[in-house]
């Protein structure tokens, strides 16, 4: 049975505003109507990245390895993962969502790879000492995160990507919840950026879309009213601009739909569809030379 809306509602207040660990529970608590309630709710809620591993780290067909390097002065830490197949790949940032590079993350960062792409998975926390394990943790540090840090290491990653002797020269990013916003800022800071792909993610400064040279796909849920609202002014904006762009809202899911380790918010059909959509799309974008 699906949840009460107002407890997915008060979950995705929790975890994208400031709302404190007690304040959530007590609130959880009286909607739900006990304890028990509560956290039956949010075991439904809440990562569960065991159950969730589409893409093992051992599979035969991938090489994935941890990076630790300095690219134009910028440091960049990360999770890259190649196809073991010779050939030139497109290059593609992944961009986690407010709870850092996770395994969540890393999944699909691997995912990418067995599609095809050179995939690099930036832990963009790495300015404030990198993404601890705690979740609550680490969603604490991403106000302390300054904008111009989270575009330095995108375009220090995109030029990694760029470097390899096994690149294209081209290369996308896709984002999810916080990393879409941070692909839409991108798209607006980084001429380079051939194509981006966004989850969910909130419209950059509407005064600075004429800047985007990439290609757009935009991919909302339609039970995420907090950023459906705010489409049709990006879209304005893309559309004035000459923006090629597609915008997509999928019916009857809720935000974070694409995260198979959030058994309540995950939605199958939508999330293959979407992912099967973002492939299609970055391999269009990036894999010819």
């Amino acid at each position: 049975m699906a949840l009460d809306r107002r407890i997915v509602e008060l979950y995705d207040e929790y975890t994208h505003k400031p709302l404190d660990r007690r304040s959530f529970m007590n609130r959880l608590i009286a909607i739900a109507g006990s304890a028990a309630a509560a956290e039956a709710a949010l075991a439904l809620l809440e990562p569960n990245y065991a159950q969730a591993q589409q893409v093992q780290a051992d599979d035969a067909r991938i090489e994935g390895k941890r990076i630790d390097e300095t690219v134009g002065g910028v440091r960049l830490k990360g999770y890259l993962v190649t196809p073991k197949a010779q050939a030139k790949r497109g290059g593609v940032l992944v961009i986690h969502e407010n709870r850092g590079l996770n395994p969540h993350i890393e999944d699909v960062t691997r995912r990418a790879a067995l599609a095809g792409f050179t995939a690099l998975g930036v832990d963009f926390l790495t300015p404030l000492g990198g993404t601890p394990a705690d979740a609550d943790a680490a969603r604490a540090l991403f106000p302390q995160l300054k904008p111009e840090d989270v575009v330095s290491q995108g375009r220090a990653a995109l030029a990694f990507l760029k470097s390899r002797p096994d690149a294209t020269g081209k290369v996308g990013a896709v984002g999810f919840c916080w990393g879409g916003g941070a692909v839409n800022d991108l798209a607006v800071s980084a001429p380079e950026l051939n194509a981006g792909v966004v989850f969910y993610g909130r419209s950059p400064d509407l005064s600075k879309v004429s800047q985007i040279k990439a290609r757009l796909l935009i991919q909302h849920a339609a039970r995420d009213t907090r950023l459906v609202e705010g489409l049709p002014a990006y879209e304005t904006a893309l559309k004035a601009a000459g923006i090629n762009y597609q915008a997509i809202v999928y019916p009857d899911v809720d935000h974070a739909f694409h995260n198979d380790t959030s058994a309540e918010r995950y939605n199958a059909a939508a999330a293959k569809l979407a992912w099967e959509r973002t492939v299609a799309f970055l391999a269009a974008e990036t894999g010819a030379a």
